[in-house]
């Protein structure tokens, strides 16, 4: 299965995922499109560098997003609830820490799980 694009409403609100059967080479499938259903999306990439080019500039002017001493590299969060300068936004694993080993991010990504439930939910039965 391929991710293709996010679905919104009218408004730009969350409605669904986009997605699509693959062939072996990860090839998306002409006619197996499909939505799923959502109203929350996480974005899972691995490190791919530096992302001054993406989320960034489109934050530019309207919020300040928080970057280390590093130069915009990484997003500043707290390693208690991985909060991020801006609310309701959260950041953990390679673009919090950098280029990292995976079980720190698998670490990191369990963390932030648990402290975004209790955020939204107000507790949480996931571990820490």
């Amino acid at each position: 299965m391929a991710t293709l694009e996010f679905v919104g409403d009218e408004d730009g609100v969350l409605t669904g995922v986009k997605c699509c059967q693959v062939d072996e080479r990860r090839k998306p499938i002409a006619g197996t499109e499909f939505i799923i259903k959502a109203d929350l999306a996480f974005i899972a990439i691995g490190f791919s560098g530096p992302f001054t080019d993406s989320i960034l500039k489109e934050l530019d002017g309207k919020l300040t997003l928080n970057t280390d001493r590093r130069g915009s590299t990484n997003v500043v969060a707290n390693d208690r609830d991985y909060k991020t300068s801006i609310d309701k936004l959260w950041a953990a694993g390679d673009v919090r820490r950098g280029q990292s080993l995976v079980v720190w991010a698998i670490r990191e990504g369990r963390q932030a799980a648990r402290a975004i439930d209790e955020a939204l939910m107000g507790s949480s039965v996931l571990p820490r």
